[in-house]
């Protein structure tokens, strides 16, 4: 039987851009970070700490700069006080404005950043948990401008915590399943070939090289019989410019127009097993809580829980 990777990150997803929100509090979340705990998860990623309006913690740059909403609950202290009770690493994913750097500019999304880090890691920096960075911008491409946001933000986060904390991000692959979210297309006849996407991803391995420290390509949008061959060049591109190589390994289901349910174990398993045959150093999944865990709002994400610990005798 091939060698199957194991799950051990996931990313905590509160702002609910594109998939229900689970309305759960304190009592429902260390559930589920029990059930984290019970297959070996040892890493949560806070996906985006804000988007657009809406925050996971009460920010007081944001609510000034960008007139968000306050937050009933401050969950990023609610996340490490369960990460510390769990004995899990949390990541904490930075500020998504929605807006200035898709319409190009960078410098606008980059200053609220700064912003908002500084007064992150003075409010929650002590804390134990509180073992790495997770920048939320996400694209597929060298884009204008993400060189700059990606390097310079990083450097930031490094250097506020005195370098010792790794910075995370996690691309996505622009194959024939990289649609938008809020459309009924599956695929699409424009993706960008492997010759493609290695070229523009050692680019910006280049320019980001010694700032970024960890890159965990998503993994749904090429098709399975591709997967490995990506999952190959993202291996080689990040040991060639000295980064370390995970995969985010979707446990959503990209293959029919209802986005997003739990995907089916053996595509899953599929996957896994792709990542574990090129070497790829950790697995970690978007996301545990709505797609995987027997909490979730989904009944087939149950299941899905219950064949992973089946397959790995957990």
């Amino acid at each position: 039987m091939p060698h199957t990777l194991p799950l051990t990150g996931t990313f905590l997803d509160e702002i609910s851009h594109d998939i229900p929100h689970q309305n759960w509090g304190a009592t429902e979340w260390e559930r589920d970070f029990q059930a984290m705990k019970a297959i070996g998860i040892d890493t949560v990623i806070l996906i985006r700490s804000g988007h657009k309006r809406w925050l996971t913690y009460p920010s007081e740059v944001l609510i000034a700069k960008e007139h968000c909403h306050r937050p009933t609950t401050d969950l990023v202290d609610l996340f490490l006080t369960l990460a510390e009770k769990y004995d899990l690493a949390f990541y904490f994913g930075t500020y998504d404005s929605g807006h200035y750097w898709h319409i190009g500019e960078y410098q606008t999304e980059i200053d609220l950043n700064r912003a908002a880090v500084d007064e992150v890691w003075k409010k929650y920096g002590h804390r134990a948990a509180f073992k790495g960075w997770y920048l939320t911008q996400e694209v597929s491409r060298r884009t204008s401008g993400i060189i700059d946001v990606y390097a310079t933000m990083a450097r930031h986060c490094k250097a506020i915590s005195d370098g010792k904390l790794p910075v995370l991000i996690s691309p996505w692959m622009d194959g024939l399943k990289a649609v938008d979210s809020f459309g009924s297309e599956i695929t699409k006849s424009d993706g960008l070939t492997l010759q493609q996407h290695e070229q523009e991803w050692g680019e910006i391995m280049s320019g980001i090289s010694g700032a970024v420290d960890i890159v965990a390509f998503q993994d749904g949008h090429v098709d399975f019989h591709e997967l490995a061959d990506y999952l190959a060049v993202n291996q080689s591109l990040t040991a060639r410019y000295g980064l370390r190589c995970w995969t985010n390994s979707e446990t959503f289901d990209r293959d029919m127009p209802i986005k997003f349910l739990p995907i089916k174990w053996d595509k899953l398993r599929l996957k896994l097993e792709a990542a574990a045959s090129v070497g790829i150093e950790k697995g970690i999944t978007f996301e545990f809580s709505h797609f995987m865990s027997p909490n979730s709002c989904y009944l087939q994400a149950g299941h899905l829980y219950n064949r992973y610990r089946e397959h790995f005798g957990i």
